[in-house]
């Protein structure tokens, strides 16, 4: 029991610590500005870990990957403990338990990011309804807009009600479904199966 509420502790503050990095990766990527409350939470959240990393992970085509690196290892730690402390006896070589952790260590940041995602769209299809207003509404709608466009684009809107956030979030569980099947694909790598 004792081991169950050390990885629910670790796994909510890695959960947490994940989301601020790739909140922080997604906002630069799409350059939304960080002047306001959400921003700069994200910013005071992770300025520790990733303003020091910045001098030696240099970014990626515009991407932030002093961002994103970090939340990816965070991800192969979380994956690392958990099945250390589930008693998982890892066998095989050295490379290839170290590809299986960082493959469901990448599996588990993308996974990360379209339950990130799947916040940002809902937050802003609920607030588009009841607060459009709202000084939250202009962040969420910046996020979600290029994610939202190609859907846009193919599903019509229906007496002025735009459905492609429904067919979005469709999506995106799709994804998680397919991200729960490809963790299993790496179980021969890390257990010499």
């Amino acid at each position: 029991m004792l081991a169950n509420i050390l990885l629910l502790v670790l796994d909510v503050a890695g959960g947490f610590l994940t989301l601020m990095l790739l909140a922080r990766f997604y906002m630069q990527w799409q350059r939304i500005s960080f002047r306001n409350q959400i921003g700069q939470f994200v910013v005071s959240t992770t300025d520790w870990l990733v303003r020091p990393l910045r001098r030696f992970v240099p970014g990626l085509f515009g991407l932030d990957m002093a961002s994103l690196l970090p939340a990816w290892v965070v991800q192969v730690l979380l994956v690392a403990i958990e099945l250390s402390l589930r008693g998982a006896v890892f066998s095989g070589n050295v490379g290839s338990v170290l590809v299986g952790l960082w493959g469901v260590g990448l599996i588990e940041l993308i996974r990360m990011m379209v339950y990130l995602l799947f916040a940002v769209v809902l937050g802003s299809a609920v607030l588009s309804w009841v607060s459009p207003h709202a000084p939250l509404a202009p962040l969420l709608h910046a996020l979600a807009e290029p994610f939202l466009r190609p859907f846009r684009r193919i599903v019509p809107t229906i007496a002025n009600i735009d459905l492609s956030p429904l067919v979005l979030l469709l999506v995106l569980q799709i994804v998680l479904m397919l991200l729960g099947g490809m963790r299993g694909n790496f179980a021969p790598l890390l257990f010499g199966g």
